[in-house]
């Protein structure tokens, strides 16, 4: 499996955000995007998860699976974390179990793996910060997909939890998956760097 993209170009409120971008990851690799604030990094996680049109250039995933699109394939983990605070743990990942369909996991096996089985029944807006980070990984265990496209992953984990990541990165790579990040701060995990410039 291959992602690459070529050419790409970002226009967002009329101004350009990069151009004559290029990237490629493959099975088994990560790549981290770096650059200052407003250098077009969540653009471009944006981009690849469909939630962006291009202005210019292509995206293209090979050796994926041919029945679903590029995005289907996508996990977007956004910095921040989209939770329902009046529902409980529990449901909010069963909320987007749902939602993305596809193959399930067993929900509570995902959620101890995150370190939060013992807050199955609490409602989200109990949560620390640090804890809703949590919750939020979660849900790319309970529903399995390739890409991993991660923008600021570790914000708000503690050391702790930094380094749980980092176990679970290491894991989904292992086993052919890969990952995008835009990130200021190491991921704990080897992986190629993406230096993006940019204006906006």
């Amino acid at each position: 499996m291959r992602l690459a993209g070529h050419g790409l170009r970002c226009v967002r409120g009329g101004r350009e955000v990069f151009a004559g971008l290029d990237f490629a990851a493959g099975s088994g690799e990560a790549l981290a995007v770096m650059g200052r604030n407003g250098s077009g990094k969540t653009s471009l996680l944006r981009l690849i998860a469909g939630l962006l049109v291009p202005a210019g250039g292509t995206i293209a995933l090979g050796g994926g699976d041919g029945e679903l699109t590029l995005p289907e394939q996508c996990h977007y983990l956004g910095h921040r974390d989209a939770l329902k605070p009046a529902l409980s743990v529990a449901e909010n990942l069963a909320f987007w179990a749902d939602f993305l369909g596809g193959e399930r996991f067993e929900s509570t096996e995902s959620l101890a793996k995150v370190g939060l089985d013992h807050a199955t029944h609490l409602p989200a807006a109990f949560l620390s910060a640090g804890q809703r980070r949590r919750l939020s990984l979660a849900r790319l265990l309970t529903v399995r997909r390739p890409v991993w496209l991660l923008d600021e992953p570790t914000t708000a984990l503690d050391v702790a939890g930094q380094d749980m990541f980092g176990g679970l990165m290491r894991e989904h790579l292992t086993h052919g998956g890969m990952i995008i990040a835009a990130t200021h701060a190491p991921l704990g995990i080897e992986a190629r760097e993406l230096r993006i410039g940019g204006m906006a």
